[in-house]
């Protein structure tokens, strides 16, 4: 039986219908190519005049396309029609490089910046790469982009001895991996990660928190060599939002 009272739920519905109603529409402007890449939306109230609804129902719809990332809100100007990038998948069980996996999904490999010191070992440096603290170690930072959106955070540090020739004789481009490969003789064959959720606070997630809802995941990796020596300890930052990393597991 209904009582008094209960007609919101009527509302609610109808409400929900409307917004995904919207929604639909707009998304089917971008595709057919009427909202091109790059263009303003009109206002909600352009909106809301337009499809004849209130406000409240146009902003549930702007929502949905923005944390879909189908829109990019630029604080005091307005929302922008943009190109979402694809979830790329990623089995953790798999030791891929950044770049692999950004090739891997079909989408084009870049760097946005890149940075590469020397410094003295840090204590969790030293554990995980069985040095003393206060060696010296090479540290290379760099920006990961794909279709040349920011998707990827690297810190990597090694023991300066076994690479400083290498990164003198030759600047690092592309693949890390690849480069100590062919530039130090070190063939990295296995790692092992630890995953960590990043604080908010972290420099290194806010580099890649393009939109305000961007979520952040940190492995913490230990590479080996074809000795099963530790020769690279990395903070890899992965946007939650276009990386999704999986493992299967088996009951014993």
């Amino acid at each position: 039986m209904i009582k008094d009272g209960m007609k919101p739920l009527m509302s609610n519905k109808v409400r929900v219908s409307q917004y995904t109603r919207i929604k639909e529409e707009l998304v089917g402007k971008m595709d057919s190519g009427e909202l091109k890449v790059g263009d303003k939306l009109p206002s909600e109230p352009e909106l809301a005049r337009n499809f004849e609804v209130s406000r409240e129902t146009v902003r549930a719809a702007i929502k949905q396309l923005e944390q879909e990332g189908k829109l990019e809100v630029r604080i005091g100007i307005g929302r922008f029609v943009r190109r979402p990038l694809a979830a790329i998948p990623s089995s953790i069980a798999h030791f891929m490089s950044t770049g692999e996996v950004i090739r891997s999904a079909g989408l084009e490999e870049g760097q946005l910046e890149q940075s590469i010191r020397t410094e003295l070992c840090q204590p969790e440096w030293s554990e995980r790469l069985k040095i003393q603290p206060g060696t010296q170690v090479l540290v290379n930072e760099r920006i990961r982009t794909a279709n040349h959106e920011p998707v990827a955070y690297n810190i990597n540090i090694m023991p300066l001895p076994l690479v400083q020739e290498a990164f003198n004789r030759t600047p690092l481009s592309g693949s890390l991996v690849q480069f100590l490969d062919e530039e130090c003789g070190i063939r990295l064959t296995g790692t092992t990660t630890e995953i960590v959720v990043p604080l908010h606070t972290d420099p290194a997630y806010l580099k890649l928190r393009v939109k305000p809802d961007t979520t952040v995941l940190l492995m913490k990796q230990t590479h080996f060599d074809q000795h099963q020596l530790p020769v690279l300890f990395s903070y890899d930052y992965y946007r939650n939002d276009i990386f999704q990393f999986w493992v299967n597991r088996e009951r014993n």
